[in-house]
């Protein structure tokens, strides 16, 4: 079992600490005219220009954007070292680069952008009443409790980005951690939280003698079940609409292994300790828990710690209100409080998850 790494960005000097600052209060600005640099293609005639670079006059003269607009926004790349300026000709930089070529950096800017932005104005107001009161911000979806029951009916492009984030960073992990599942030969395998059920399909396939069970809120199973349909899998599949955030809401027995991918971190502390007090009591007398997640104290680079740790504010104004990222100790104390025992953690799959596996205490 390998130890948690804590984030801790080097101590500032008093002058760099000033521009960081200013970099924070600055920070939506920058973020605006990268992404306008970036979608009207600013960027990638940069790229194409290559190390030459090109000059003012000759990006003005395509006539694709006006000599303001190139002005503005370039000079605010710049001031982010997303393009730099040579002898009067303007080139893109290595950031530049990212927002162009790198998946993971794009599927975070649309993220941010097209399901977070406006609803983080209400971050504030969520954090004292504890609700997502940010939500409201995607147009059509009405007073709701938490994002999850209408993720399916969310507003485009918020539906397109929000799947394309939740999925870059799960579906990277799932081939690699089947065996894991199957560690144990689990005849019955309870998957919470399915979503569209791309784990419940995986593991489907991987063993034909495998029941899998899965629970989620109605309209996620619709997906799922959809899913398996398709993949001529839904013989062996049972369906479990349930509401988690309802404490009277019950599990169905007897399970060898109860998978969770990516889903405690939907609820806040009190929902997640009486979730592990119900799996606990779903599980056969050998049964184990797998906790698979992206915990912020277990990355080995830094650049994945900031990004887990900024997620949890979109978790705070449009999902729930109340829930995070987590440190890995926070599942493993709450697991034990529910009568489970911690047996092994393993780092390093995908992106940035751990697995962690419990077994009764």
């Amino acid at each position: 079992m390998t130890e948690s790494r804590r984030f801790s960005p080097p101590r500032q000097r008093a002058f760099d600490a000033r521009f960081e600052a200013q970099k924070i209060a600055f920070g939506p600005v920058v973020f605006h005219c990268v992404r306008y640099a970036w979608k009207r293609g600013m960027l990638q005639a940069l790229a194409e220009a290559g190390e030459t670079g090109i000059k003012l006059d000759e990006l003005e003269a395509t006539g694709r954007w006006s000599r303001y607009a190139l002005k503005l926004v370039l000079e605010s790349c710049l001031s982010a070292g997303v393009v730099l300026i040579d002898n009067g000709r303007w080139q893109l930089d290595k950031a530049g680069f990212c927002l162009i070529s790198d998946d993971i950096t794009r599927i975070n800017f649309d993220f941010v952008h097209d399901v977070c932005y406006q609803g983080l104005f209400e971050l504030e107001r969520s954090l004292d009443a504890g609700k997502p009161l940010g939500l409201a911000h995607l147009s059509g979806l009405g007073d709701w409790p938490s994002i999850y029951p209408v993720l399916s009916e969310l507003p485009e492009p918020a539906r397109s980005s929000w799947f394309a984030f939740d999925h870059h960073y799960s579906d990277t992990s799932f081939p690699t951690i089947l065996p894991d599942v199957f560690a144990t030969a689990p005849r019955r395998l309870m998957d919470i939280g399915a979503n569209t059920g791309k784990f419940s399909r995986a593991a489907l396939a991987h063993d034909p003698r495998v029941e899998l069970h899965l629970v989620d809120l109605p309209q996620q199973l619709a997906l799922a079940d959809a899913e398996l349909c398709g993949a001529g899998l839904r013989e062996r599949a049972l369906l479990h609409p349930r509401n988690l955030l309802d404490g009277a809401a019950t599990l169905p027995g007897g399970m060898d292994l109860v998978w969770m991918s990516q889903f405690l971190s939907c609820f806040g502390e009190a929902e997640i300790a009486s979730i592990f007090e119900r799996v606990a009591a779903s599980l056969a007398e050998q049964g184990q828990v797998l906790v698979l997640d992206t915990f912020w104290d277990r990355q080995r680079y830094d650049i994945a710690a900031y990004c887990l740790i900024n997620t949890s504010p979109y978790f705070t104004a449009m999902a729930s209100g109340n829930s995070k990222v987590y440190e890995s100790q926070d599942y493993i104390r709450l697991a034990e409080a529910a009568g489970l025992r911690l047996l092994t953690v393993r780092d390093g799959i995908g992106y940035c998850h751990s697995l962690l596996r419990f077994a009764r205490a």
